[in-house]
């Protein structure tokens, strides 16, 4: 459960014996070897990532916090290691080792995944393919787009869009080959600076507050060299494959109906789907008001939940249907001649930076120390074992963004413009990474609410002129949503190092070195399968011409600042920080400000239900077997998840290699 405030500030004191320590002996997990099977591995790894997310739009790892592709991957890394260290036990690899390629293949993933590179590689070639007289984008906004880190050779992109090509012509490679090498050093400066800030705030997080970290327990669990064990191990636990062998029938049998419909489903509706629709069954006003509401069953995500602290996942299905009822009492009051009341994005945003600003006045203190560290001042702090000294990860945050900000202006960008978006964005990345360390978030998608959202919106599309805005396009690709952020991976990341004892360095310089390989890697993935299946059938389902409809949009018909947008951000970030601070004033208090800002957007439509059996489950457990019965069924848990997991990526893999449609476990 998350660390009360007040017990952070005791925490936070400087000078605590453990800072006069001398340093621990480090265990190796980035070495020559975890990295060379990393290097294997990407590749891997982004195809079946762009295969699911894109050629096939089913299963889509990357849009929750809990990546089971990854997770898949490094347990039978685990079981192979397992068997070769039997034989050969100089040879097998480690736990760290294993976990800095759980840390690898998850930071590459979200790289390669459904709201970043999938989106970009179709956005530079898009509006060459498809202007036209009708549209006229190249009459709008075509002399303001960067020619030289876009795609415009009609020849090159024919293949690209309609398939049954190869990328591996010289033509087809000389053409993508400046654009990728260009876009994937900005993803990896963008990765440098958020590591950097992860950097300066580990310390305080994972030492002084000693913030949970939910996710985390599922790869430490996977990876634990005690699951062997017979006397106690996970995999001789009985109610570890009770809850394996739940989930994987569930998965077996609802498969088995995609290809035999005489096969009944077990808790879904069939034709390949997870949830059913209880919209459909409310017809009258204002009632019908609640739009797309699904029930589902994702075994997996039980188990996830019941890792997440009480009374956020009490205050996730509240807040879920919270948001329902400002939709109900929106029609009710006849305030709906406005579409898009009652703002509930913007509500969360405001939500959002209400987090980013408590967290940092919570380490007012300790933010002070690292000021003074930096600048040799007295009153400082020993950063020698931290990922990055201080000093420089000051420098190396600043340096990021400064690069960040000149290629924003070469894009057409105001100075002052391009400052605020990365404020904005970095603000959002940092509450975004609090709410997983925290509360282990299990989705944090935020649709629609990125800087150039927020900043076309506040101030008006009239404020911006077109260069400005066609740049604000150009971005949508990594701000359209935030599922696949990886700032938390990092973060979490650092905890697995703090957890098998290895060198936040050596993690630091390793994890950079992967994004360039991850960014890459994807790149080279989505290109591949695109210029084999098309893109113009598989991107127009990943958002290719969004952004530029909207920056048409934006440029035909230039709005005013909208003040009611205005006033949701600030009504959410007053509302967000009451709940914080009722939250602290009262221990009684139920409803947690972070259920609050991610339960509003369109993920959490997914995963409410499952979040409150998890939250019944829990209760029933802690209030009649006590924290000893809690512990105990942990273990059930583990296999749900990993029940799903091994069953849905085997049947994906097999859908991937025949060329059939399979059952969609997660969706």
């Amino acid at each position: 459960m998350a660390t009360r405030p007040e017990e952070m500030r005791e925490r936070a004191v400087p000078g605590t014996a453990s800072a006069k320590k001398a340093p621990p002996k480090y265990n190796s997990a980035v070495t020559w070897r975890s990295l060379l099977i990393a290097v294997i591995l990407l590749p891997l790894n982004a195809y079946w990532v762009v295969q699911m997310e894109v050629v096939r739009y089913s299963a889509h790892p990357t849009t929750i916090s809990l990546l089971f592709n990854v997770i898949f991957i490094i347990l039978v890394l685990t079981l192979i290691n397992h068997s070769i260290a039997k034989r050969w036990p100089q040879v097998a690899l480690t736990r760290p080792e294993l976990l800095f390629l759980y840390s690898a293949l998850a930071i590459a993933s979200v790289l390669s995944g459904h709201d970043s590179i999938e989106i970009l590689v179709p956005m530079l070639a898009w509006p060459y393919r498809f202007a036209d007289s009708s549209n006229n984008w190249m009459g709008l906004f075509g002399k303001y787009l960067p020619k030289p880190i876009m795609v415009s050779n009609k020849q090159a992109m024919a293949g690209y869009f309609a398939g049954n090509s190869t990328l591996y012509t010289r033509e087809h490679l000389m053409v993508w080959l400046f654009p990728a090498f260009v876009w994937v050093l900005f993803i990896t400066v963008l990765f440098f600076t958020m590591l950097c800030i992860n950097s300066i705030l580990r310390k305080q997080w994972t030492d002084n507050e000693r913030l949970s970290y939910p996710i985390v327990q599922v790869p430490l669990q996977v990876t634990n060299e005690h699951n062997f064990d017979r006397h106690g191990g996970l995999f001789y636990n009985r109610w570890f494959w009770i809850g394996f062998c739940i989930a994987s029938t569930i998965d077996i049998v609802n498969s088995l109906n995609v290809y035999y419909p005489s096969v009944p489903t077990i808790l879904t509706p069939g034709r390949g789907q997870s949830y059913i629709d209880i919209s459909q069954y409310i017809s009258q006003k204002p009632w019908n008001a609640i739009g797309w509401t699904p029930v589902s069953f994702y075994p997996f995500m039980i188990g996830l939940g019941v890792l997440l602290p009480l009374d956020f996942l009490f205050s996730c299905w509240f807040f879920y249907l919270f948001w329902k009822g400002e939709s109900i009492i929106t029609v009710a009051m006849a305030w709906d001649h406005d579409p898009r009341f009652p703002y509930a994005n913007d509500q969360a945003f405001g939500a959002y930076i209400s987090f980013c600003l408590y967290s940092i006045w919570l380490s007012r203190g300790y933010l002070n120390q690292v000021i003074r560290t930096a600048l040799g001042l007295p009153g400082g702090m020993d950063d020698s074992a931290e990922p990055l000294r201080y000093r420089w990860a000051i420098l190396g945050a600043l340096g990021g963004g400064a690069v960040l900000v000149t290629f924003s202006h070469c894009l057409g960008m105001a100075w002052w413009v391009a400052i605020a978006f990365f404020v904005i964005y970095f603000a959002l990345a940092v509450a975004i990474t609090r709410m997983r360390a925290e509360g282990g978030t299990p989705i944090n998608d935020l649709h629609f609410t990125g800087p150039d959202w927020i900043l076309s919106e506040t101030m008006g599309t009239s404020s911006f002129n077109a260069p400005t805005l066609t740049a604000f396009s150009l971005f949508f690709w990594f701000n359209r949503a935030y599922r696949c952020h990886p700032m938390p991976h990092q973060l979490e990341a650092f905890k697995l190092a703090e957890q098998t004892r290895s060198e936040y360095r050596k993690w630091f310089y390793g994890l950079l070195l992967i994004a360039f390989l991850g960014a890459s890697c994807g790149f080279w993935a989505v290109l591949h399968l695109m210029y084999s299946f098309g893109a113009t059938a598989k991107s127009t389902i990943t958002f290719g011409p969004e952004a530029y409809d909207r920056l048409s949009g934006w440029l035909q018909s230039p709005q005013p600042p909208n003040f009611t947008a205005s006033m949701a951000i600030c009504a959410g970030l007053g509302f967000a920080l009451f709940l914080q601070f009722m939250r602290v004033r009262f221990p009684w208090w139920p409803f947690h400000p972070l259920a609050y800002a991610v339960t509003s957007s369109w993920e959490i439509n997914l995963v409410w239900f499952p979040l409150f059996i998890a939250w019944v489950l829990k209760t029933v457990i802690l209030r009649y077997s006590g924290r000893l019965g809690f512990q105990r069924s942990l273990p059930f848990f583990f296999g749900l998840m990993l029940g799903q997991f091994v069953v849905g990526s085997l049947l994906n893999i097999y859908g991937i290699i025949m060329v059939v449609p399979t059952y969609q476990f997660w969706q």
